[in-house]
């Protein structure tokens, strides 16, 4: 049976149905739809959503603030080193931060919605432990808080990953969805994309594939969950560490750069980034070109959360190319996020 929407905290897509998501996609589209012809839909008017930002934002700051402008309401930006930063236990400094319990209890009385992004240096790269605090949010704030991005999942992308999937192929049967991990000089990339990615295709039946040099394993748990929805709802699920072996017949192709979790904490005493360069400087062959995609199915599409690393994740002739629905994806953060502010606040 379907829950009410209203009130609830969109912090990860393991919290919600195959059905719920499916919702939350038909109102994006109907959303997009409304917005393409101009329609109002002032479904949040008078109301406001508080954005906190731990980390830089192009996309999702601005995905959020015109989607809550076109839903008739109000986003406010809020930029930690400009309020007493929103600390857990054992993190305040004097004058410096505030507690999570309080933060969240005066903007619940101020508010509709509170959304935030959090993940790496802010929380010293302890994986786990941003989203502790998102969900230490959630624990005191009675109204929804939205995860914008932690270091485990970024639901909010995966929800614009499938609509996109499901605007290009008309649905997701029969559709091979490879996860790829991809070469980049940074070693500072959380591994949310990647799980909520497979998550999400897997709740939707694709036939996922993920694909990565030994070392770079995702979460055992997110991995399991995928397992799981891959029996109960009809695709599959396997892992490759050939990128190419794993490209071959591939209707989309999702080639993104992640850190390895073996080398930050809990599984190391502290981050050993440079363990993890070491591991990336051996696979720098793990880029998406054009040779790679002519392995793909002829109607494969290429997609990236974005930024992307260009001439080390993705060449300029494949993002730029006719396969590339970036684009696309990107502008459906809009219309997803509308739809789950428009749903729960």
């Amino acid at each position: 049976m379907r829950e009410n929407f209203k009130g609830r905290d969109f912090i990860t897509l393991l919290d919600y149905t195959k059905e719920e998501i499916e919702t939350i996609l038909d109102v994006a589209q109907d959303l997009k739809r409304k917005r393409a012809n101009g329609k109002p839909h002032l479904l949040l008017a008078g109301k406001t959503l508080f954005m906190i930002f731990y980390n830089q934002s192009l996309r999702t700051r601005n995905s959020f603030e015109a989607g809550m402008t076109q839903l008739g309401g109000h986003a406010h930006f809020l930029d930690p080193s400009k309020i007493y930063s929103p600390a857990l236990e054992g993190d305040e400094k004097a004058y410096a931060t505030e507690r999570v319990s309080d933060v969240a209890r005066v903007l619940a009385r101020m508010g509709d919605g509170i959304s935030i992004r959090i993940y790496g240096d802010p929380v010293e790269w302890i994986y786990g432990k941003a989203n502790y605090l998102v969900n230490n949010f959630a624990q005191w704030a009675d109204i929804p808080i939205i995860n914008m991005e932690c270091d485990k999942y970024h639901p909010c992308q995966a929800m614009a990953d499938i609509l996109t999937v499901k605007e290009k192929f008309g649905g997701f049967s029969g559709v091979k969805f490879v996860m790829s991990w991809a070469y980049s000089p940074s070693v500072h990339k959380p591994l949310s994309v990647p799980q909520s990615a497979i998550i999400a295709a897997t709740m939707m039946g694709m036939d996922v594939t993920l694909a990565y040099p030994k070392g770079l394993e995702l979460d055992p748990d997110v991995v399991k969950a995928s397992e799981e929805y891959a029996k109960k709802f009809g695709g599959s699920f396997s892992i490759s560490n050939d990128m190419r072996e794993a490209f071959e017949g591939a209707h989309v192709v999702y080639p993104k750069s992640w850190t390895s979790k073996h080398n930050i904490p809990p599984e190391s005493e502290k981050p050993e980034m440079e363990k993890t360069k070491e591991l990336f400087d051996k696979n720098k062959d793990w880029i998406c070109d054009e040779e790679k995609m002519k392995l793909a199915h002829k109607n494969a599409v290429y997609m990236h959360c974005l930024p992307c690393d260009r001439g080390f994740e993705v060449t300029n002739e494949v993002i730029d190319g006719p396969q590339s629905v970036v684009f696309d994806e990107a502008e459906n953060r809009l219309h997803v996020q509308k739809a789950i502010m428009a749903l729960t606040m």
